[in-house]
């Protein structure tokens, strides 16, 4: 299966549909008024979706054992067909289109099953997708040019050439994927004064400025010391994604201090230092995080 260990939970949704044609009005007739000797067509079809939607995971192979927290099955009849509406939702890291997909077609072959017998021309048809919302496909950014960033590695040893950077090129790359421009790469020490006028140069420039190292608890580790003066306005909802999202794979993340905050109209953010936590951080708030920019400008939360 596809690895989506890195990926955040949002509330998904989708919608199917599948189409069942009899021949005749009779069979329609028999349904409606539940004369079918197999039973209640139209109930017995949607208890055999609400368990096969739940175990989808069990059918197609790439499909992962996921939460199903609301189904429901709703029927219209137009003449000889019966479409059959199948909603799922769940707060979760993946989609639910194939379990929806899934459930309309177990509804749609139970009742060919129960009406085989009263009608021997009967035809599925159509199953589809009708829509889905969630994940990151819902929560797109669109800026009418890139938000410019600069990266700073926060770090004596880096620094002085005694080891190498991998936490600030995870965060280029991160960046890249979610349409930013980085403008600005610099490895530079833990010295608060550093860290100051690096901030308030590019801020000028720049949209983000994230730092990544000095935010744990050595006494070199001179970061959010630094930054937390400068900032306007703090954003605390943003570190406590990125403390409670590594929290969930890492017990040490409590022990960092990540800080998020606005400078004029840039968002300044440090970053843990440690590869891994420089990755988890970025794939907690990213790319989600870039509505900061609409609010900033005075759009509603709407706005994508």
């Amino acid at each position: 299966m596809v690895d989506i260990t890195h990926k955040i939970s949002t509330l998904r949704t989708a919608t199917a549909q599948a189409t069942v044609i009899v021949s005749k009005q009779e069979t329609i007739d028999a349904v409606v008024n539940n004369l079918v000797p197999k039973g209640n067509v139209l109930e017995m079809a949607k208890t055999a979706g609400l368990f096969a939607v739940k175990n989808t995971h069990l059918s197609i192979p790439d499909c992962h054992p996921i939460p199903i927290e609301f189904t429901s099955v709703a029927y219209e009849i137009n003449e000889l067909s019966i479409d059959i509406i199948f909603n799922v939702k769940t707060v979760y890291k993946t989609g639910v289109e194939v379990e929806a997909m899934h459930g309309a077609s177990i509804v749609a072959l139970t009742m060919y099953d129960m009406l085989k017998p009263i009608d021997k021309n009967i035809e599925i048809s159509t199953i589809k997708l009708i829509n889905k919302e969630g994940g990151k496909s819902s929560f797109k950014n669109r800026f009418p040019s890139a938000i410019k960033a600069a990266v700073f590695v926060c770090s004596d040893s880096i620094f002085a050439g005694d080891k190498q950077d991998r936490s600030g090129k995870i965060i280029v790359e991160k960046l890249e994927i979610s349409g930013v421009e980085t403008t600005h790469y610099e490895i530079i020490p833990d010295e608060m004064d550093v860290i100051q006028e690096c901030t308030k140069a590019f801020a000028k420039e720049n949209q983000l400025i994230i730092f990544t190292g000095g935010t744990g608890l050595s006494p070199r580790d001179v970061t959010p010391q630094a930054l937390e003066p400068l900032l306007e306005t703090r954003i605390p909802g943003i570190e406590e994604a990125i403390r409670n999202y590594g929290q969930q794979r890492m017990p040490y993340s409590m022990l960092s201090r990540t800080v998020a905050g606005t400078l004029g109209n840039s968002l300044v953010l440090a970053l843990p230092g440690s590869t891994n936590g420089a990755k988890e951080s970025m794939d907690a708030i990213f790319p989600h995080v870039l509505h900061v920019f609409h609010i900033l400008k005075g759009n509603n939360h709407d706005t994508k």
